[in-house]
């Protein structure tokens, strides 16, 4: 059976170009997702700083455990977002879900930067902390998967470079968050970024979420969903599980290196170089921006192959160079032997392959109906098995073996699930049911 990826790269006729009328679709489309992650970094930034003030504890490390679990308990309760906001985009469109789902984040995210610490309202603090990421996880389950599924639909033809600007879009917020850190760090005192720069940082991404808002409300709805709305599925989501449920676990497989290393990278990491590894704030700030950089040019490139050659086989390049290299890259890392700025960009390099494809591997999988449901589903159970646990795990890890280079081991095993599913699709490829993406 020819999948979807296979035409694709042998098709016939050449791909047509992106109007700029489908570029602004793609760019408004992406700007939810640069939030999304915008948030997930500044917390990571400065979860040291959110477990002093919100998780008191004797052990610091105690203190920080609590402040992932925090972030892990956000990432929980996406697959019921992911349900919920995907069957109401499969069944009254993309448009309502988007707008919907960014004045929710965007508000949660100025309520963080407000809310009072531990020390002044005891446990309410902690509790307001955690319904508040829970409301950002709810709202960010349908809004990445929401935004892949309007690119692909608005170019088919260039679904592979349509999705790689949605994810370089996620990594310019990622890039925005490190500025904004490095920014904190240069300008207050490593007391004042602790006690309220993070505050700042949350209230600057909720003043972004206002002007993604303003741009989306004057954004058109897909065109594929446009042409098929007298078609559509009234249970999407019973629909994916009774008659695609093959496709969603594959799905979870072949992102898992993505998950796992997002969740390491821009979860742990941050916290990692600087409490354990002890590199200087600035230092660790410059070599993510730089990964960052590398990342999102390598990415683009990546997408654009990925429409001329089958891109799971890009997919599955970057995570086979994981499972070789992850290890070596943390022993340089923790022993402080490479720069860290060629370190990262190397780790931007390998990456680049996965980062760039996963998006429209995962779009590959589902027909229009609901794809919308397929890939949230999909994207939010690899999300919450793969990155919501891995700042916890990696700690735990290293706690567990007192080896600074453990979490080289969690990389390791995401990507090598990722390698799993290749095998099992290249046994029995993944039917499709998305024509329109085929040469």
């Amino acid at each position: 059976m020819k999948t979807i990826d296979d035409a694709t790269a042998s098709g016939h006729a050449p791909a047509p170009g992106i109007s700029r009328t489908q570029w602004r679709m793609i760019l408004i489309a992406s700007l939810g997702g640069s939030l999304e992650f915008y948030d997930f970094i500044v917390y990571g930034f400065f979860a040291h700083a959110i477990a002093e003030q919100f998780f008191p504890n004797a052990s610091s490390l105690v203190s920080l455990l609590f402040s992932f679990s925090v972030l892990a308990i956000g990432y929980v309760i996406r697959p019921l977002g992911g349900i919920v906001l995907s069957s109401w985009g499969d069944r009254y469109g993309r448009r309502p879900v988007f707008l919907s789902s960014i004045i929710v984040v965007t508000a949660a995210t100025v309520c963080l930067g407000l809310l009072p610490n531990y020390q002044h309202w005891g446990i309410a603090a902690s509790l307001l902390l955690i319904a508040l990421r829970m409301v950002q996880g709810f709202c960010v389950g349908g809004e990445m998967p929401g935004a892949i599924t309007y690119a692909v639909e608005a170019v088919p033809r260039r679904a592979g470079l349509a999705a790689g600007v949605i994810i370089c879009a996620v990594n310019l917020g990622v890039l925005l968050a490190t500025l904004v850190n490095l920014g904190i760090q240069l300008f207050l005192s490593s007391a004042d970024a602790a006690a309220f720069g993070w505050r700042i940082a949350f209230l600057f991404g909720g003043l972004c979420g206002v002007v993604s808002y303003a741009m989306r409300r004057h954004l058109d709805e897909s065109p594929e969903f446009e042409r098929m709305r007298g078609a559509v599925v009234k249970q999407p989501f019973r629909e994916t599980l009774r008659h695609h449920g093959r496709q969603v676990v594959i799905g979870v497989m072949s992102i898992a290196v993505m998950a796992g290393v997002n969740g390491i990278l821009y979860g742990h990491m941050p916290a990692f170089l600087v409490e354990q590894l002890h590199y200087s704030p600035r230092i660790a700030a410059i070599a993510q921006n730089a990964y960052l950089v590398v990342s999102s040019f390598g990415l683009l490139f990546a997408g654009w192959l990925g429409d001329k050659v089958p891109r799971r086989y890009l997919l599955l390049a970057s995570a086979a160079l994981l499972v070789v290299l992850s290890y070596p890259f943390y022993l340089a890392l923790s022993a402080h032997s490479v720069d860290l700025v060629v370190l990262f960009v190397l780790a931007a390099l390998v990456f680049s392959l996965a980062s760039g494809t996963w998006a429209s591997v995962l779009a590959d999988y589902f027909p229009v109906q609901i794809r919308y449901s397929g890939i949230a589903l999909s994207y939010n159970v690899a999300v919450v098995a793969f990155s919501g646990f891995a700042p916890l795990l990696a700690t735990m890890l290293i706690r567990e073996t007192g080896s600074l280079a453990s979490p080289a081991l969690y990389v390791i095993m995401a990507s090598a699930v990722t390698l799993i599913a290749g095998a099992l699709t290249a046994k029995a490829p993944v039917p499709t049911g998305a024509p329109s993406q085929a040469h």
